[in-house]
């Protein structure tokens, strides 16, 4: 029906397309320098700067050569001492820089003519003079600690409603630039609204605010109380947490899918959740920030503690067939480095995997340093996406959920540790099987031999899946009762797999029999297995069950060797007497039914067999307390299983004794590996500080964790992550940062427009504000910066299109998800539900074609869920969601720290003609017919809940023209007034704040 209407009436397309040419005048800018004005905003001085003055000379002529990754001749302009090779400070005329750059010889002078133009006469006299200063050398700005700067002086304390003001308005004065009047107060409503919920203000708000303000008549101190108590609302407001939700999974990018080979389905929307909360309940940054990079290493974590590091599993994943599960999480590992440093950092350090940076000061070896921070976590790339946490579908069961969690791992590791004390080498005095045979069947070639004094099996070639490994050996003499037996396996080659591991194994059976001579086979029954971890992803005792092809394993990978003790249920004794020629010999069956990722089969490669004779073995295992921790033990099982829940991917690390070494990759490739390194930060940083306070490196005691980094990245003393975090609710609320470049705060990126601003809003965040971000917001959208009208005026806005001066309020296109929710909105359609699993609204026919499974479900039109908030949207990384494509989301792939916006026609097509649109101009015209009666009230209506505004006189009889031309050409009222609603849907105002 509406495709025949547009056809019809081709002016609803004209009309629609001058909205979009008034909003490609807002999105189509592209980023401008702001070096100028930088420069414009910091103190003139006659002496020469290095970060705004010389480094950017370097970046622009010399550091392709002389930089982090080539360093030609042993000179680089990235780090001082290398430089000061071709510089002698105080003296430019002994400085082979100088003289290379003033050359006349084409074979001297640099840059050669093949790698650019020579430097201008003016960068040569910059260069010059720096030098005769004494060619003092500064890091890059954002590596500088922020400190509070000196509140400027405007004389103008009427204009300036916070302290923030003051620095805009101190710039504005500088070049001579008048700010705007003040917004009128439904735009600043309705831009507050969008920019604090992601949604636009309903008629009942619009109403009671404009009363509200009416009461306030001319008495200024109220109006500012009805602006704050408005902030107040929307700060209260439990859409708030879903739209900067939003804003932060770009950033950690979270999809609901693995990525990468099948792109199978993802359940880890608890983590989606967890953040929408944590910003509902306003969690300090630096909270929000340590809970995300180690929630597990805290003491006692709880169940949100756990959830929240699922940040770090939304990395890609292949568990594709025949894919190196080392490679993949090698890759996630480099990736979550990388996701850390731009998120909280701003620094784009993925290039120093293979290098070291072309521009900041970080080294190859630094970087390997920040990924030892992260490489012994226990998740692997692998289908099942151990370790895993069950998280309470209703989080009102978090506390019993939690407390149970603790009480099995508890007993857990106590029983471990328990039963690990009665079969240690001190206790159960093991002996050694020196008289070994070997046979495997299926294609597995097996042998045995004498490896550093221990009889060893060891496969010599291609492992078969579902192998059967049998080995036999001789009962050692004097052993006269048998009461446990202890497998030991091992990679093939212990001095390499400890940095390049091997494929582990899994004991799906294990069976053990007694061959005496001249009797019977005897079956040994085994009670249990004792493996050599507290928490392992595979029960042991699987093992000894028939039915299950799961048991002891080290799965996928083995660094160490791993021991098993299989205990007897009793003690067996050994009876010589019927041939004392022979011996009794012991036979044990290693059944091998699982492969990796359908090519690799988990075989065990190379091991050996102890046995114990110590008689009351089997009673200290039964013990008093052990049996009791057992029966609690599974008692707390049970419960926890009644506990409704879903499965979340979280962190968790190795056991210490399984730890793996971390080496700097040579070229960036994880198979040529060079130094070990320890986890470290960049020497150009503070140094890690632990929780007591001091150094923490090894020789203050323990090496530092993942937590010791988290606290160092949401101190006080860390350059970055104050000045990240603040530049990026900036950028959200007037379309570009302080620093326009949020993705990269090193040297390569742009500088900020306002420095002094940047490092005034930093350390009241810090500091005063105490790292809340409502408290952040509430300082911008009450100052007088924010509450200026959009409007651009004539000569500004070629001077100035990105309204990096700040003199005028914010107006831009919304980001995908807010376009979709504002229709869903002032249609009436939108659910307002929190919190669940992802969801999955109409999309074009032929869209959807995964590479296996994972069907797309759309509620039907009776189902809320068909129109819930865009933030439940499921998201798949390889078929991202056409209407957020069209607006410029990402998918996910990576981290995004800014989305850059643009207009196309395809933008155009999708808001006419997409379903959910549809059904969008469909439900608004029935809200405009059954709010009132009369025509005229039904269109003024239907624009105030679009625009937030009344329309005026021209708007108004365009609308009823075409109601009327609709009605002329047989069109029931209906359909006449679904073709006004799509035009409202698509009009400029609706797609921008």
């Amino acid at each position: 029906m509406f495709d025949s209407i547009i056809s019809r009436y081709p002016f609803i397309a004209l009309i629609w397309w001058a909205a979009a040419i008034a909003s490609t005048v807002v999105a189509a800018e592209s980023p401008a320098d702001a070096g100028a004005a930088a420069a414009a905003d910091s103190s003139l001085t006659t002496a020469v700067e290095f970060a705004t003055d010389i480094q950017p000379i370097f970046n622009e002529h010399c550091v392709a050569c002389h930089g982090g990754v080539k360093q030609a001749a042993d000179v680089s302009f990235i780090h001082r001492d290398a430089a000061l090779a071709v510089i002698e400070p105080g003296a430019p005329e002994d400085s082979l820089l100088i003289d290379r750059i003033t050359s006349d010889d084409e074979y001297e002078i640099m840059p050669p003519a093949e790698h650019g133009s020579p430097l201008a006469a003016e960068e040569v006299e910059v260069l010059t003079r720096w030098i005769a200063e004494g060619a003092q050398w500064q890091q890059p700005w954002s590596y500088e600690q922020p400190s509070a700067p000196e509140i400027p002086e405007t004389g103008n304390d009427d204009w300036c409603r916070s302290p923030l003001d003051r620095f805009v308005l101190a710039r504005l004065q500088r070049e001579g630039v008048s700010p705007a009047p003040p917004a009128q107060p439904l735009q600043w409503l309705r831009r507050a609204t969008f920019d604090l919920t992601g949604l636009p203000p309903t008629a009942a708000e619009v109403s009671a605010f404009s009363a509200d303000l009416e009461r306030a008549c001319d008495d200024q101190a109220k109006q500012e109380r009805v602006y704050a108590e408005t902030i107040e609302r929307l700060l209260a407001s439990p859409q708030y947490g879903e739209r900067w939700a939003s804003v932060w999974l770009d950033q950690i990018r979270y999809a609901d899918s693995k990525g990468l080979g099948l792109d199978g389905r993802r359940n880890i929307w608890k983590y989606r959740d967890w953040v929408i909360d944590a910003y509902n309940d306003d969690m300090p940054f630096d909270e929000f920030t340590i809970r995300q990079l180690a929630g597990d290493l805290l003491e006692q974590p709880t169940i949100d503690d756990l959830v929240a590091t699922a940040s770090n599993r939304l990395t890609q994943s292949n568990d594709e067939g025949g894919t190196d599960d080392e490679e993949f999480r090698i890759a996630a590992v480099l990736d979550r480095v990388s996701t850390v440093w731009q998120t909280w950092q701003g620094i784009t350090i993925g290039c120093v995997q293979c290098h070291s940076h072309p521009y900041d000061p970080i080294s190859h070896e630094e970087f390997y340093q920040s990924v030892a921070f992260f490489n012994n976590t226990a998740d692997s790339d692998l289908g099942e996406e151990y370790p895993i946490l069950r998280v309470p579908l209703e989080s009102k069961n978090n506390d019993a959920a939690v407390n149970l969690d603790r009480e099995i791992r508890s007993l857990e590791e106590s029983i471990w540790r328990r039963e690990r004390d009665v079969v240690s080498d001190k206790n159960a005095h093991w002996r050694p099987i020196t008289e070994l045979r070997a046979e495997a069947d299926k294609q597995t070639d097996i042998d045995v031999e004498i490896r550093d004094g221990t009889t060893e099996f060891f496969t010599t070639d291609t492992l078969s899946n579902g192998t059967t490994i049998t080995l036999t050996g001789e009962i050692p003499a004097g052993v006269e009762e048998l009461t446990a037996i202890r497998l030991t396996l091992a990679p093939r080659n212990l001095e390499t797999a400890k940095a390049d591991s091997e494929w582990g194994f899994v004991l799906s059976q294990i069976k053990a029999s007694l061959l005496v001579p001249g009797e019977d086979v005897v079956h040994v029954l085994l009670d249990r297995v004792i493996g050599d971890e507290a928490h392992p992803f595979k029960d042991p005792d699987q093992s000894l069950n028939e039915k299950s092809r799961d048991g002891f394993a080290a799965y996928t990978r083995i660094h160490y060797p791993r021991t098993a003790v299989l205990v007897l249920d009793k003690p067996l004794a050994i009876n010589r007497a019927s041939n004392l020629d022979e011996p009794v010999e012991l036979k044990i069956e290693l059944k091998h039914s699982v492969n990796a990722l359908g090519a690799f089969a988990l075989v065990s490669r190379r091991g050996s067999l102890a046995v114990s004779d110590v008689a009351d073995l089997q009673a200290q295992l039964g013990g008093e307390a052990l049996v009791d921790q057992r029966e609690r033990l599974a008692k707390a099982e049970s419960q926890r299983k009644e506990i409704a829940s879903t499965k979340v991917p979280i962190m968790r690390e190795r056991p210490e004794h399984l730890s793996r070494p971390t080496h700097v990759f040579i070229r960036g490739l994880f198979l040529t590996k060079a130094d070990r390194v320890e986890p470290g930060v960049p020497a150009s940083m503070p140094p890690l500080v632990s929780a007591g306070g001091e150094n923490a490196d090894a020789s203050a005691g323990s090496p530092p964790t993942r937590l010791t980094l988290a606290k160092w990245i949401a101190s006080d003393n860390n350059p970055f992550t104050a000045r990240v975090a603040v530049n990026r609710v900036w950028a959200r609320l007037f379309g570009i940062g302080i620093v326009a470049t949020e993705e990269d705060f090193g040297s390569s990126g742009e500088r900020p427009s306002h420095p002094q601003l940047l490092d005034h809003l930093a350390t009241r965040f810090q500091g005063e504000q105490s790292w809340s971000q409502k408290e952040l917001l509430r300082s911008i959208v009450l100052s007088s910066t924010y509450r200026q009208d959009a409007a651009s005026r004539p000569g500004l806005k070629a001077r100035d299109p990105e309204n990096r001066l700040l003199a005028r309020g914010p107006r831009f296109r919304l980001p995908a998800e807010m376009v979709r929710d504002a229709a869903l909105a002032a249609s009436g359609l939108l659910t307002e539900k929190l919190h669940g699993p992802p969801v999955q609204p109409p999309i074009p026919a032929g869209i959807w074609k995964p590479f296996a499974g994972d069907p797309w479900k759309t509620p039907g039109t009776d189902d809320p869920d068909r129109y819930r908030r865009s933030i439940y949207t499921y998201t798949k990384r390889s078929i991202p969601y056409p209407m957020f494509a069209a607006f410029d989301a990402p998918s996910r792939e990576f981290c995004t720290p800014r989305r850059l916006r643009s207009n196309t026609p395809l933008q155009a097509l999708t808001t006419l003609n997409d379903t959910t649109f549809v059904e969008c101009a469909e439900a608004l015209a029935s809200r405009m017919l059954n709010e009132h009666d009369e025509v005229g009230d039904q269109l003024r209506f239907g624009w105030i809940t679009v625009a937030t505004r009344d329309p005026n006189t021209a708007e108004l009889a365009a609308l009823k023209s075409l109601y009327q031309t609709c009605l002329d050409d047989g069109d029931p009222p209906d359909d006449a007034m679904q073709a006004v609603a799509a035009v409202l849907l698509n009009l400029d105002e609706i797609m921008s704040k």
